[in-house]
Formats: structure tokens, C-alpha cells, sequence
């Protein structure tokens, strides 16, 4: 290769820390390190040459020959000057490149054969080298004005370089580029290689520099801007001084800035709020708008966007809190613990959305603070009772006097955090108006898939409510619309038996009142027989809110006897349950003392539980009338009439007289005329007592039943059988005819309860008869 020479020697070695060594490079650079002292020491007495390489990790405190490039320098020693501790400074001169070929010795120092490669001045530049020259010393130009860190006598000295080799080699020198990039100049051996090495370099150096620039550029236009602002903050607040008007609307806009940046806000909610901030800082103190904003601005930063409480997963932990709290809703709280089986699996799952539907006094809101109370969540209530206008859902917007957010985000501004229970209690008692109807407002709430960006009119920036859970109470589904009801779980809470309320007084109501009253357990002694007469005498109801209320009436007479009496214990028993609730209110119906013609015990539905219903039919001569009293409602009008109209289709096999219908009147009575009676459920039992009636045969005392006719003599369906089966035990009832499409239903039915009664699924007139009527036989028996 044209002007290349080689050239072997044998030199002690030192590897330098942090340090790059070039040829045509004077540099000094202490040496510490034992061996290194023995390699200068050696130098000094061969000809002044050492071989300089660099670590590859300067934290390497005694390398080996893995340790450092195959590649450095030979330089000769210009001067040795000894430090205080035994540290030496060394002036070197970096003299060729040079290519480790075998390492000699390692100990008491580095020894290597090394391999020199010298290009001569005389190498021939050509057309190409020369125009890679000139790129390379205006790429070096542009560094130098841009970097600002070398001086320019360096630059007027570069320019007259005319060899290419020492050119690079110059230029490299004095750049500040990192030991990676300067080994590999060092290692282009080549003078147009290493120009090309270099001239990379240079470029990129120059582009990162030029970013570099821009950044300072923009960072002193911010600070002079900032100057700026601070200098007429300063003067404003002098002028506000003279003024008298202390802490003015700018300090307050710095105090909502930190508030805002403290408060981690979504991006949108954060641009939003300070862009209301600057306008409240160029509004003049005391202006009405002002204090708009101000309570915007507070709406928005007490609000828990990041705040939210941590999940008690803990099943077992759960189930005792509600099993604690309350006692049966068995199907409510499987599904609690279901939930918090799906949630130790899968961490993001949205809130379900239940809804408890039953009658009042069964624990519908009570459950739902357990709920809370197990998840380790805040609760917060919401009544809908009468709620009509939709501001109260979504708020106002800000453009009205006295505008504020909708109860649903005032509730969880309350709790503190943006996972908690909400309950919105008796939800099928909305209603709507002229002012919008708030039903379709809460669509958005409860839709899993809309409420992650719920928006209220008064905060115009989306809420995520995707981690509340979500739980609605309502009396009856009847009233609740139908898009809504649609977005709802709906968990059915029916009424609690005579066994369960007995259970529920004991363990719950009654040490509760007793607490409540200042009273002591050992004070207050109720027999169990009591609190059954009080449950069936003193309340008519599915839950327990009334028998509550029994329970503190006597607490309050039991602790004025104390103190009027001296007395420190107060039995009640049944025998004076009357001195402290009064006369009996109610009276259940029980069963028929005989076997009766006409009368036929049907079972009906009522809010506060299930009840027997006594339907008697007497005939008379006339010509053909219905008669229907009792306060009957339309659907057991019909029923009647499709009963009469069976019956006359099965004339011959009830062997009745063909003229009947024309020669009698038939009257249909159901007693306690003043109460308002209604629905499908007495068809079968008002057809069995007219049959009864016009057949002169007896029914069975102890049969009550349940279910719709048709003109056919099918037995249909009908609701609330759990309430009516349970009315029937009661009652003293032995035997029950339910429709057989109603069999799914009698899981429901406590297993005490089936045990005791005799349950028979009929899906014809022609079996209910056979059970319901009494047979000769029979009647001979008796």
C-alpha cells in the first residue's frame, strides 16, 4: 500500500482509565498504579518509548490483558514529574499507531510486541481524499462555532495540516467524544478511513450540538419569560400594597396551580381547570365570576381522581361479615361472594350492577352497607324517591345562577374515593316532568359500557365510575323502565318466614334495641313464644322493620317499669304481651274447622307477604245472575266468569242440571270486603267452591290452591309462591295445589317447610277437583 510502512518493537505497556492517547497528541496524565510506575521505569531506560492503550471499563482497578484494545498508541515520554504519595505526572507525545501482536509479560509489568503502521507524508492525495479534506475541516469549522469550547488558534492550526492521516488525528484530539468512538478512530489505520470515521462523527456531533443549542434557546426564552412575569408579579403586587388589597387573585391562582399539580389530574381535567384558572387570574378582585370559578375550580380538586380504597378480597373474611349482618338472603350473598371470586382473578373487572327487589323491612339497604363493609369500600346512599328532575342526576350547567354538580358526583366527592358502594335506594320511584326524566339520565350510570366517561353538566370533563359498584333498591319492578331495568342484575329479596324472623329478633333486633335503649341483656328477658306472637299478631309484613318497632316499644315500657318499679328484671311473656303492645292488631286466617260446601281456601300475594283467602259461593233460585262482591278488581272478574263458563262445558260430568245457568243465581263473596283484591291467582279456587256449591259436595278444610283457569280447564301459572306456600303452613293448611309450570319455583321454599306440607303440582281443573272435593267415602268417614 502506497507510502504504508511496518515496523516491530517490544514496549512496556500502560493501560489508561478514561483516557484516549492520539499520535501528534501531547498530553500529561498521572500514573499510580504499581505496574504502570515499573513501565515508565522501563521506558525511561529503553529509549523513552511506551505503548499507551486505553481500559475498556475505567473502573477496573487492575486489568488484564482482556481487559483493554488491541489497539493504541506509541508515544515517547517528554517529562516525568513526581506527585506527594507516590503518584508520578507523565508528559507524553503520542508518535504512531500501533496493533498489540503478543503480549510478553504481565508481571511486575506489562510487556507487548507490537506492531507499528506508518503512512508517510508522501502519500498521494487524490481527487476524492482531497474533497473528503474539505468536508472534514468545514464539518470541524461548524463544530468549533457551535460548540463554543475551542478556542480559534486551534482551528487557524488544523487548516494548515496538509497530511490526511495527521489531519484526523488532530481534529480527533480535540473533540469530546466518548472512548468507544475515539477507539475506533484509532483503529482506522487507513488515513482515508479514519477521515471517513471522523467525518461521521463530526456530522453527528454537530446535529446533537445544534439540538443542544435549540434547547438552550428555548430554556432562555422561558426563563426571560418567566423574569418578565416575575418582574410585573412584583410590581402588581407593590401596586396591590399601596392599594391595601392584600394576598390578591394572583396568589391565589399560585396556590391553585400547586393544588392542580399535587392532584395528578387527566390530562383533559388539568387543561381544562387551568384555563380556568388564568381566566380567574385576569378577572378583577371581587368580580362575580369570579367566585364561579373559584367554586368550580374546588368542585373539580375535591374530587377523588386517583383516589380509591383497596379491595378485601378475602372470601371467608366476606362471608362472615354478612353472614354476621345478616341472616338468611342466601341468593344475595352467593353472589357477593361470587363477585369477589371473579375480582381475585381478574383485577380490572367492571362493578356489577345489582338490584334488590322485595318489600319493604327485609335488609334491601342494610345489605348493601355489609356489601361495603366486606369489600373493605366506602358507601355512599342515594334516595331516588321522587326524584323528577334530571339536574339532580347529571347537575346543572355552569351557565345558571347557583348551578351545582348532580347528587351522583357530590356522593362521591362524600366518599372520598372513586371505587366505593353506591347505592341508589327505591328506584322504581322515580318519576319525570317538563324538567327531563331522570330515569334515561341514569342510563349512563348504570350502562358498564358508558359510564367509564360519565359526564356531569356542571364539571363538562368525563368521570370514570367504572370502578363503583353499583347497587339499586326498588319494592317492585313493575314501575322501573324497562332500557333501565335492562342494565340491572335483579336479585329478588322476598319476604322471611315465621322461623327465619324468630332467628332475626333474637340474634339481631332485640340486643340491638336493648343497646340502643341503655338497657342491659340480663334486663330484658322475651320468651321465644312472645316474639311469635308479636309476629303474627302485632305485624303483617314480609320484613322485619315492624317488628323493630314492636321490640322498642317494649324496651321503652320495660325501662320506665325499671325505674318506676325498681325493678332490675322484666319478663314478658305471652300471658302480658298485651300490657306492653296492647290489644292484638292482627288476625291470620286459619284453616276451616270442617269440611264445607262452597267454601274453598285460595292462597294470594299481597306486599307485606303471602295470605290465605276464604272464597265462598252460595246459589240461589233466580234466573241465571253472577253476583261478585269483596272489592274484586278486573283480572278476578274474568277469572270468575271463564270459571262459570268451564263449568257449563262440563255440565254432564258434573252431572248438573242443564237449566242451571238459567234457573240460579250464583253470588261469589270474598270476605273483608274493604280490602281491594286483584290478579290471576283465585281462578282454580273460585271455580272448586262454585262446583262445590252447585254439586253440593264438600271441600277438603285442609286444601288450599293457587293458579289461573282457563275456558279449557288448564291450570296456568301464577307468582309470589314461595309467600303463599309459607301463608298456607301458617295457616294450619296440610295439603297445597300449585300449577305444575310453577314447580321451578318451590326450591325457593324453605326445606322445614316443605317437609310439613303435602305439595301437589295439577295442570287440570279435573285434578284439582279430585284432590279439592271430598268423596263419598270420605264424608262417610267423617
Amino acid at each position: 500500500m502506497e507510502g504504508r510502512k511496518t515496523k516491530r518493537e517490544s514496549l512496556p505497556l500502560i493501560p489508561l482509565r478514561g483516557l484516549s492517547v492520539f499520535p501528534y497528541m501531547v498530553l500529561h496524565f498521572d500514573v499510580g498504579r504499581e505496574k504502570s510506575i515499573h513501565a515508565l521505569e522501563e521506558a525511561m531506560v529503553n529509549d523513552q518509548l511506551i505503548f499507551l492503550t486505553t481500559q475498556k471499563e475505567a473502573e477496573t482497578d487492575l486489568p488484564t490483558a482482556e481487559d483493554f484494545y488491541q489497539v493504541g498508541t506509541v508515544a515517547k515520554i517528554k517529562q516525568m514529574l513526581k506527585l506527594p504519595g507516590d503518584a508520578i505526572r507523565v508528559l507524553v507525545e503520542g508518535i504512531s499507531r500501533a496493533r498489540i501482536v503478543k503480549l510478553l509479560q504481565e508481571d511486575p509489568f506489562f510487556q507487548a510486541e507490537v506492531e507499528e503502521e506508518i503512512f508517510g507524508e508522501e502519500i498521494k492525495i487524490d481527487k476524492e481524499l482531497e474533497a473528503l479534506m474539505r468536508a472534514v475541516l468545514d464539518a470541524f469549522e461548524n463544530y468549533v462555532a457551535i460548540s463554543n469550547r475551542i478556542s480559534p488558534e486551534i482551528l487557524m492550526s488544523v487548516t494548515t495540516i496538509e497530511a490526511p492521516g495527521r489531519l484526523a488525528d488532530v481534529i480527533a484530539s480535540h473533540m469530546i467524544l466518548k472512548i468507544e468512538q475515539k477507539q475506533e478512530i484509532l483503529e482506522a489505520f487507513h488515513p482515508k478511513e479514519r477521515l471517513e470515521v471522523l467525518y461521521r462523527f463530526l456530522l453527528r456531533e454537530i446535529e446533537i450540538l445544534e439540538i443542544e443549542r435549540e434547547i438552550n434557546a428555548k430554556v432562555k426564552r422561558q426563563i426571560n419569560k418567566l423574569q418578565k412575569e416575575y418582574y410585573l408579579k412584583e410590581q402588581l403586587k407593590a401596586i396591590q400594597e399601596e392599594l391595601g388589597d392584600y394576598g390578591g387573585i394572583d396568589d391565589e391562582g399560585e396556590a391553585y396551580r400547586e393544588r392542580i399539580q399535587k392532584a395528578k389530574l387527566p390530562k383533559k381535567v388539568e387543561e381544562k381547570v387551568l384555563k380556568e384558572v388564568d381566566r380567574l387570574s385576569r378577572l378583577a378582585p371581587g368580580s362575580a365570576e369570579g367566585s364561579v370559578i373559584r367554586t368550580y375550580v374546588d368542585w373539580i380538586l375535591d374530587l377523588p381522581w386517583n383516589k380509591q380504597t383497596k379491595d378485601q378480597l378475602d372470601i371467608q373474611r366476606a362471608k362472615a361479615i354478612l353472614d354476621e349482618d345478616h341472616y338468611g338472603l342466601k341468593r344475595v350473598k352467593e353472589r357477593i361472594l361470587e363477585y369477589l371470586a371473579i375480582r381475585q382473578l381478574a383485577k380490572d373487572m367492571k362493578g356489577p350492577i345489582i338490584c334488590l327487589v322485595g318489600p319493604p323491612g327485609v335488609g334491601k339497604t342494610s345489605i348493601a352497607k355489609s356489601i361495603a363493609r366486606s369489600l373493605n369500600r366506602n358507601f355512599v346512599r342515594m334516595s331516588l324517591g321522587g326524584v323528577r328532575d334530571e339536574a339532580e342526576i347529571r347537575g346543572h350547567r355552569r351557565t345558571y345562577i347557583g348551578a351545582i354538580p348532580g347528587r351522583i358526583i357530590s356522593a362521591i366527592k362524600e366518599a372520598g374515593s372513586k371505587n366505593p358502594v353506591f347505592l341508589f335506594d327505591e328506584i322504581d320511584k322515580l318519576s319525570s316532568d317538563f324538567r327531563g326524566d331522570p330515569a334515561a339520565a341514569l342510563l349512563e350510570t348504570l350502562d358498564p359500557e358508558q359510564n367509564k366517561e360519565f359526564t356531569d353538566h356542571y364539571l363538562e370533563v368525563p368521570f370514570d365510575l367504572s370502578k363503583v359498584m353499583f347497587i339499586t333498591t326498588a319494592n317492585s319492578l313493575g314501575t322501573i323502565p324497562r332500557p333501565l331495568l335492562d342494565r340491572m342484575e335483579v336479585i329478588e329479596v322476598s319476604g322471611y318466614t315465621e322461623e327465619e324472623k324468630v332467628v332475626i329478633a333474637q340474634k339481631y333486633l332485640l340486643p340491638k334495641q336493648i343497646k340502643e335503649h341503655a338497657l342491659k341483656p340480663e334486663n330484658l328477658q322475651i320468651s321465644e313464644q312472645t316474639i311469635r306472637d308479636i309476629i303474627n299478631s302485632y305485624t303483617r309484613e314480609s320484613g322485619v322493620r315492624n317488628l323493630e318497632r314492636q321490640i322498642a316499644t317494649i324496651c321503652r315500657k320495660a325501662a320506665r317499669r325499671m325505674l318506676e318499679e325498681k325493678a332490675k328484671v322484666v319478663r314478658v311473656n305471652p300471658n302480658n304481651l298485651k300490657n306492653y303492645l296492647g290489644i292484638p292488631r292482627f288476625r291470620y286466617d286459619k284453616a276451616q274447622e270442617k269440611n264445607e260446601v262452597g267454601i274453598a281456601t285460595g292462597l294470594a300475594w299481597t306486599v307485606v307477604g303471602g295470605d290465605t283467602l276464604s272464597i265462598e259461593v252460595t246459589t240461589m233460585k233466580g234466573n241465571g245472575k253472577l253476583v261478585l262482591t269483596g272489592q274484586l278488581g278486573d283480572v278476578m272478574k274474568e277469572s270468575a266468569r271463564a270459571g262459570i263458563s268451564y263449568i257449563r262445558s262440563k255440565m254432564e260430568e258434573l252431572k248438573l242440571p242443564e237449566d242451571f245457568y238459567q234457573t240460579l243465581d250464583i253470588h261469589i263473596h270474598i270476605p273483608e270486603g274493604a280490602i281491594p283484591k286483584d290478579g290471576p291467582s283465585a281462578g282454580i279456587t273460585m271455580a272448586t267452591a262454585v262446583i262445590s256449591a252447585l254439586t253440593n259436595i264438600p271441600i277438603h278444610k285442609n286444601v288450599a290452591m293457587t293458579g289461573e283457569i282457563t275456558l279449557r280447564g288448564r291450570v296456568l301459572p301464577v307468582g309470589g309462591i314461595k309467600e303463599k306456600v309459607l301463608a298456607a303452613n301458617r295457616a294450619g293448611i296440610k295439603k297445597v295445589l300449585l300449577p305444575v309450570e310453577n314447580q321451578k319455583d318451590i326450591e325457593e321454599i324453605p326445606e322445614n317447610i316443605r317437609r310439613k306440607l303435602e305439595i301437589v303440582f295439577v295442570e287440570h281443573m279435573d285434578q284439582v277437583l279430585e284432590h279439592a272435593l271430598v268423596r263419598k267415602e270420605e264424608c262417610h268417614e267423617n
